[in-house]
């Protein structure tokens, strides 16, 4: 129903709430009602209590409120406001009339257009003059028996809705929502009661304004609870997001894997969810799960923001603060210089000897060019892959074995024995004690999560991050854990975690995989039984690669998948 009177817009919210008891602003009829029926609602109100201090739903919350009330005082239409966030109005939220067939807003009703009710004047008195803005600002409850006779309110908005709707407002019950704290949440307008014999309209007795104003004190405090409740996942969300920032901050690589792999987690147990039949066929999800592997997926690498930053953006074998590739080019300089300074020492030895000349003339250029050939082999080796041969770490030994004059005048191997290690690293950049580290970060994470004091429908949400590391075969990390040990979500983040790494393309010391790739080196994960079989099963047959591939992989990376191809997959 549309509200009785309103005022100008609202500048500020200017009243605050009466800590007394509500009482009527107009006379109140006496209940009609036997010992019989008042211990029936007395019994309605307290199962009314207990189910709105269960729901978890706020749409459906406020409609259970609503109809409620109307059902339990007979009434032929409501209206319930809430107020607004800045506390200057009350905004419909939903509005059911029976004889008109109104249903606004509420889980399942028109959209609500009406305007907002000012709890304010233009000038910043409080508004008097409409009745749910009367009671917001009162906290008093207002009850009419006739609002074509009552004085003191502004009426105008009603009469114009009921020569617009051939209906005929009489009787209005208006009862301020009130929490356990006093603060208002909202106002509940009852119109038009029925007699329960003859159905004639009459007032709202007392017994139905003190049962209402029972419920809204209950609806009033499970409204705050669903509010404190809401405010406090997103506080939560909003400090994962912080964590993220720092990550980002420190790597901006680690930050978007951070966003993607959440993504692909949800593509591919959505997918294990839909799956009807095979192993994962009773697998299923509610809202509650989803949103604890969403979280999980968002912390999963939250510990990466202890780990050093140069070993996070480490680039090349030989970076740390710098590439110290650069300090092993100076030293084949050195190398060249000395190379070009013997060959003037032998030319002066040999006198006017040409042929001996030219000997020397040969001899230097073979040594530059062997120079220029080892360092730009090195300079090959510095960038890490995903294998290296066992003759190319031996080629960089020998090379290592060239002996040049150091600044401090001695002699020495062109490379020291931790430059041998970094540049004979088998795959990618790290060498045993940076690999340490960075692994270091899962058991900073399980220890950063498992510190909290999660809710029940969130405790699980550390295993779940703390084990897309751990292997099927149980030769993973942090906890060995094996394929029968770990939930299935942290096996759906282990093959979300992996994938994402091969397919990203902006990480300083690998290129981005292309998809059909992506999937073959994907496919021997599957076969060394480093990842669920089945569940790769799910992710290759669903396409969950594809549909994260057209989402978040650049379109130069998406060729043609042959899933034949595809190491342990049967088509």
């Amino acid at each position: 129903m549309p509200a009785a009177g309103r005022s100008a817009p609202c500048a500020a919210a200017t009243s605050s709430i009466s800590n007394e008891r509500p009482t009527s602003r107009r006379s109140r009829p006496l209940s009609d009602l036997t010992h019989a029926e008042v211990a029936q609602r007395l019994e309605r109100l307290t199962e009314l209590s207990v189910e709105l201090s269960a729901n978890t739903n706020t749409a459906a919350l406020l409609e259970r409120i609503l109809r409620a009330a109307k059902d339990m005082t007979r009434a032929d239409g409501g209206t319930l406001y809430r107020v607004t966030r800045d506390r200057c109005a009350l905004s419909f939220c939903i509005s059911i009339n029976d004889t008109l067939g109104m249903y606004l807003g509420g889980q399942g009703g028109e959209p609500v257009t009406l305007p907002d009710i000012p709890l304010s004047t233009a000038s910043g008195a409080p508004n008097m003059a409409a009745v749910a803005a009367y009671a917001a600002n009162t906290g008093v409850s207002v009850n009419i028996p006739d609002v074509y006779q009552a004085e003191g309110f502004n009426f105008s908005g009603m009469r114009q809705f009921d020569v617009a709707h051939g209906y005929h407002s009489q009787s209005f019950l208006t009862v301020p929502m009130r929490d356990h704290e006093g603060a208002l949440t909202g106002v509940l307008q009852l119109i038009n009661a029925r007699d329960k014999r003859s159905g004639a309209i009459q007032a709202f007795s007392e017994s139905d304004q003190r049962l209402i104003e029972a419920l809204a004190s209950q609806a009033a405090i499970a409204i705050t609870n669903q509010s404190l409740i809401k405010t406090l996942e997103e506080l939560f969300e909003a400090f994962v997001k912080l964590i993220n920032i720092g990550i980002d901050e420190k790597s901006p690589h680690t930050g978007r894997h951070c966003e993607h792999v959440p993504e692909l987690t949800m593509m591919l147990a959505q997918a294990v969810h839909e799956t009807a039949n095979g192993p994962f066929a009773a697998f299923s999800m509610s809202d509650r799960d989803r949103k604890a592997l969403w979280i999980a997926g968002l912390l999963h690498d939250c510990g990466k923001i202890t780990t050093p930053v140069h070993v996070v953006e480490k680039a090349t074998k030989l970076e740390t603060i710098f590439d110290r590739i650069h300090l092993v080019d100076a030293r084949f300089e050195v190398l060249k210089r000395d190379a070009e300074i013997q060959s003037l020492k032998d030319k002066l030895a040999a006198g006017n000897d040409a042929r001996r000349h030219a000997e020397i003339n040969q001899l230097l250029s073979a040594r530059l060019a062997g120079l220029d050939e080892d360092r730009a082999f090195l300079r090959r080796a510095n960038v890490g892959g995903e294998f290296m041969r066992p003759e190319d770490q031996e080629r960089v030994r020998q090379i290592a074995r060239h002996r040049w004059i150091a600044p401090d005048g001695n002699e020495r191997d062109l490379l020291d024995a931790e430059e041998v290690a970094n540049l004979t690293i088998r795959a990618g950049t790290l060498n045993e004690a940076e690999r340490e580290i960075i692994n270091n970060h899962i058991s900073v994470t399980i220890r950063m999560l498992e510190s909290l004091p999660w809710p029940r429908h969130l405790e699980l949400v550390p295993e779940y991050a703390g084990g897309h590391h751990e292997r099927m075969d149980g030769n993973g990390y942090p906890r060995g854990l094996r394929g029968e040990q770990m939930s299935v979500q942290a096996r759906i983040m282990a093959i979300a975690d992996i994938f994402e790494a091969l397919t990203a393309k902006d990480r300083p010391y690998k290129k981005g995989n292309t998809l059909s790739e992506s999937l073959v080196i994907l496919g021997g994960f599957r076969q060394r039984n480093h990842i669920d079989p089945d569940l790769f099963d799910i992710f290759v047959r669903q396409k969950v690669y594809l549909q994260y591939a057209k989402k978040f992989m650049d379109p130069s990376q998406i060729d043609e998948v042959d899933e034949s191809l595809i190491p342990g997959y049967r088509p």
